[in-house]
């Protein structure tokens, strides 16, 4: 298993992020280096979370405390503090109940926790695309569950369709494959959008005709920085709920963590939310398996329970990441390439289409390569995301400064320079 390609460490995403570790762009010692842009990290309020903690020393409580065993349920104090988090980023439009949060080190873990609750090896998980590209890692390499991809188009800004999900459930049937859920992320990755209530309200639906289960990776919920406003999976669940309808919520599952709207991915912190009781046992039981430590959860804890900071942090981080957004794309622009319309997420998903020198996976791959070698950017190519039409990069811009990511603009606007002199070259 541990050589098993299903890890996906051969796919160009990672091939990029190897280009940066070898040639790291910096700016006295290293300026024509690599720069990373294929890394969705969120950098842009660090300052927001260092001024918290000098002004809160006591967060985090001493060695002792610290040192010694902790229940694996984890703290109900910070539980609780997550709760409360997850509420203020729905703007009170869901509710969480500290009971029913599962901790895990990260939203890698929490999926997979539930690949192997949820599924036996052999099985079928749909997930439409494009779609980040470890989850070829995380849901399938140790659990043996097989990724069935819903296609999605750009025709209809890559949301996913009725009629796309039921294809896919056929084609898994077809294979003999058992169809156990579909998993989606909102706000997408890489798309950077949220999913339409409409299309969420057909997702449920599809799953309780189909009784199978509903993942929602909604990482990057605190993220939305333009309308049209995140709908959480919860808030339907709830609605549904009030209109008597409770057979859906045993079925629906979400997943969280803190990796990406408070920028700390080293810390490891992430959340099984769940309806149903017994997987919330399950997922309790495995989770010794992949602790948040004890110095994390105390210091978070009282960072999130402080409600007044949380608010500031999340209104002051989404305009941030509206600025930082708004800067790429009109950088971009001026360079001649255009992006899908975002509104959430730390990347934006980038139309390179007419560059292509065929429309194939092949000519993608091509296009990547002469960006990484002549202008020294690694972004992800969609093929790595698994999308049905080549031509379309991932590229994130929270995980560098703006000075670097000017450099980053002027290199793509320099490439793009080539490319065209070069079109009109062969045009005469």
């Amino acid at each position: 298993m541990a050589r098993s390609a299903a890890h996906g460490e051969d796919s160009p995403y990672f091939a990029g992020w190897r280009a940066y570790d070898e040639d790291p762009y910096h700016p006295v010692t290293n300026p024509s280096g690599v720069i990373q842009m294929g890394l969705a990290e969120n950098q842009v309020s660090f300052d927001l979370l260092e001024e918290y903690l000098r002004e809160h020393q006591e967060c985090g409580a001493g060695f002792r405390q610290n040192a010694v065993f902790q229940d694996y349920h984890g703290f109900r104090s910070f539980r609780m503090a997550m709760a409360s988090f997850m509420e203020q980023i729905s703007g009170g439009k869901a509710r969480f109940d500290p009971e029913r949060i599962v901790l895990t080190a990260g939203a890698t873990a929490a999926n997979e926790l539930l690949m192997f609750i949820l599924a036996n090896p052999g099985d079928a998980i749909l997930v439409p695309t494009p779609y980040y590209p470890g989850f070829d890692r995380d849901l399938r390499w140790r659990t043996g569950v097989n990724i069935v991809p819903v296609r999605c188009d750009s025709s209809t800004g890559f949301q996913v369709t009725a009629g796309a999900l039921q294809a896919a459930y056929e084609d898994a049937a077809a294979a003999g494959r058992r169809v156990r859920g579909v998993l989606i992320t909102n706000p997408s990755n890489p798309l950077g959008t949220t999913i339409e209530r409409a299309v969420l309200e057909d997702i449920l639906d599809f799953v309780a005709r189909n009784s199978i289960h509903l993942i929602s990776d909604e990482i990057y919920s605190g993220s939305v920085f333009a309308l049209p406003d995140l709908v959480s999976v919860a808030e339907l669940v709830e609605e549904r709920a009030e209109r008597g309808d409770h057979g859906i919520a045993g079925r629906v599952h979400v997943v969280y963590s803190l990796s990406k709207d408070l920028g700390i991915p080293g810390f490891r912190v992430g959340v099984v939310y769940s309806y149903n009781d017994a997987v919330v046992a399950a997922a309790r039981r495995m989770s010794s398996f992949t602790l948040v430590s004890s110095q994390t959860q105390r210091m978070l804890a009282a960072m999130l329970a402080d409600t007044a900071f949380a608010a500031r942090y999340i209104r002051t981080n989404r305009d941030r990441l509206r600025e930082r957004h708004d800067h790429v794309v009109a950088g971009l622009a001026r360079a001649g390439v255009g992006c899908m319309r975002s509104n959430a997420g730390l990347f934006v998903w980038m139309d390179m289409r007419e560059l292509l020198d065929e429309a194939t996976v092949d000519g993608e791959l091509r296009l990547w390569h002469r960006v990484m070698t002549e202008s020294k950017l690694n972004v992800s190519p969609g093929s790595s995301c698994h999308c049905s039409e080549p031509g379309w990069f991932r590229v994130c811009f929270a995980n560098i400064s703006l000075e670097m990511l000017d450099v980053a603009l002027r290199r793509m606007n320099c490439f793009m320079e080539t490319w065209n002199q070069t079109r009109q070259q062969l045009d005469i």
